[in-house]
């Protein structure tokens, strides 16, 4: 079983969670950290007991052949691109990119390299999402036709230290947190045909609630109240609401209403939560769980409740798709195809009018729990 030496670049708050959990994948092995500040890599290696290596340095080291691309948005697709001219694999966190372009021209050149590119999110590998796909491919909910989804708060400027490119271009709640649900319906239902959106800007300041800049306001640059109406390939109809600007609501994640039954999936930001099937009674009832080991419990929220996270998944898919000769999961076609969408909402909305999605990708293979036990340690 082939192990790939791994190097972050990045070492902001996520990378914590990567280093945290890649020792659960036995084809993972973080050996170094970079960052533009090298305080940061210090810290951060020396938390983790790897090295702390520059840019340049990490880039060029002959035990890394998977780089992990963990800076800010803005910056995925140029650190992307060295890395790939590097001559190594590259693996983003989301948004992949922010335009449609980037992500082409990373294509092209991962392809003249015969390199691989992924990116996250991997929660749709989770044991509930891998469930709620089972049931739409055994036929339990028929044809799916309509759907809601919401990820709706009041942003994260109340708990993030640094909140601020959150509201900057790049950010906002769509491209932030529209990848885990996007990703998620491309992988239920397939890739998305047409779009149309409106949005508003309804708070032009947000005061930081924690950490050493507590109290100092921030400007925002960029849409945080957007809804949307996404047309499927398929043919089905879902409505997405990402806001930033709500204190408080009763919405579902999401619902997918088919032609036999509705399925209500749980929050895409996370792995694991049950699922429910209503036929046409209307009564719900929970799917029994398929011993899924990505629905596992294996460490606590903020709040002190049992959560599954195994973020780095889509990392070892692809580490192993690479030793197998397949296709992985989290491709760059998929994080692609999603850009195209997300970046599409925002222009709908921007201009006032229907958008046509001209990118496609295939459905991501099922992650079987046979084969989520094969990426684990």
């Amino acid at each position: 079983m082939q192990r790939f030496g791994i190097g972050i670049i990045g070492c902001g708050n996520i990378s914590a969670a990567y280093l945290k959990l890649a020792p659960l994948f036995k084809s993972l092995d973080i050996r170094a950290v970079a960052d533009l500040n090298m305080d940061a890599a210090r810290m951060r290696a020396e938390e983790f007991s790897v090295r702390a290596d520059s840019i340049e340095g990490l880039l060029s080291a002959d035990d890394i052949s998977i780089v992990v691309n963990l800076t800010v948005p803005a910056a995925h697709f140029e650190v992307t691109k060295q890395i790939l001219a590097a001559g190594k694999h590259a693996y983003s966190e989301k948004p992949f990119v922010l335009t449609v372009e980037e992500g082409e021209v990373l294509g092209r050149l991962a392809g003249e390299k015969g390199l691989r590119v992924g990116s996250a999110p991997d929660t749709f590998l989770g044991g509930a999402h891998q469930l709620a796909r089972a049931a739409i491919d055994e036929g339990k909910v028929g044809e799916v036709i309509g759907g809601t989804c919401h990820v709706m708060s009041h942003g994260m400027e109340a708990w993030h230290p640094n909140p601020d490119f959150f509201f900057q271009e790049g950010g906002g709640p769509v491209l932030d947190l529209g990848p885990y649900y996007i990703s998620n319906l491309v992988q239920l239902i397939g890739p998305v045909k047409v779009v149309t959106a409106m949005a508003s800007t309804s708070f032009k300041t947000r005061t930081i609630g924690n950490g050493p800049r507590k109290g100092e306001t921030v400007p925002v640059e960029t849409p945080t109240n957007i809804h949307a109406i996404l047309e499927f390939q398929n043919g089905a109809l879902i409505t997405l609401g990402a806001s930033w600007d709500v204190w408080a609501h009763r919405h579902e994640n999401m619902e997918l209403y088919g032609t036999e039954a509705s399925l209500y999936v749980p929050d895409p930001n996370f792995f694991a939560g049950a699922v429910l099937l209503a036929g046409q009674g209307g009564t719900s009832v929970e799917i029994a769980p398929r011993n899924h080991p990505f629905s596992v419990p294996n460490g606590q929220d903020g709040r002190g409740v049992d959560q599954a996270n195994y973020r780095g998944a889509g990392l070892a898919d692809m580490a192993m798709a690479i030793s197998g000769g397949r296709e992985h999961r989290c491709s760059l076609e998929l994080a692609t195809h999603v850009v195209e969408v997300m970046t599409a909402i925002l222009r709908s909305a921007e201009n006032q009018c229907r958008v046509d999605i001209e990118t496609t990708c295939n459905r991501p293979e099922p992650l079987t729990p046979a084969q989520a036990s094969m990426l684990l340690a």
